[in-house]
């Protein structure tokens, strides 16, 4: 079974903390760019999500956001994925994201998304 809670390291050595996972599948927590994300330092940002009732679907879809705390731009990121339990029980999680920034105006709309 896929639980969320605590903490997750990506390949790039961005790391996702899960600090509480509700009764409904919500979560909430914190996601920590690495510096092989292109930052200098490391940049420690709220994050929300939902995931798949655990007793319905036991390697379940989830979702979360990312308001990044940047001071000279505004950036959300949306991450969707599902987590899978390997045979030696090991849980992975497998994710998609765009990252979105805002834009000056309709035309840098664009070159806004990633």
């Amino acid at each position: 079974q896929c639980l969320l809670t605590g903490s997750w390291r990506s390949d790039t050595g961005c790391r996702m903390v899960v600090s509480l996972l509700r009764k409904d599948g919500s979560f909430s927590g914190s996601y920590l760019s690495g510096s092989d994300a292109g930052d200098s330092e490391t940049l420690t940002s709220p994050l929300e999500g939902s995931q798949q009732d655990t007793r319905l679907v036991p390697q379940p879809t989830f979702s979360f956001t990312v308001h990044w705390q940047l001071q000279e731009t505004a950036r959300t990121t949306v991450f969707l994925g599902q987590c899978y339990v390997g045979t030696n029980g090991e849980e992975t999680l497998h994710t998609l994201w765009l990252l979105r920034e805002a834009a000056e105006s309709s035309d840098d709309d664009w070159k806004a998304t990633r």
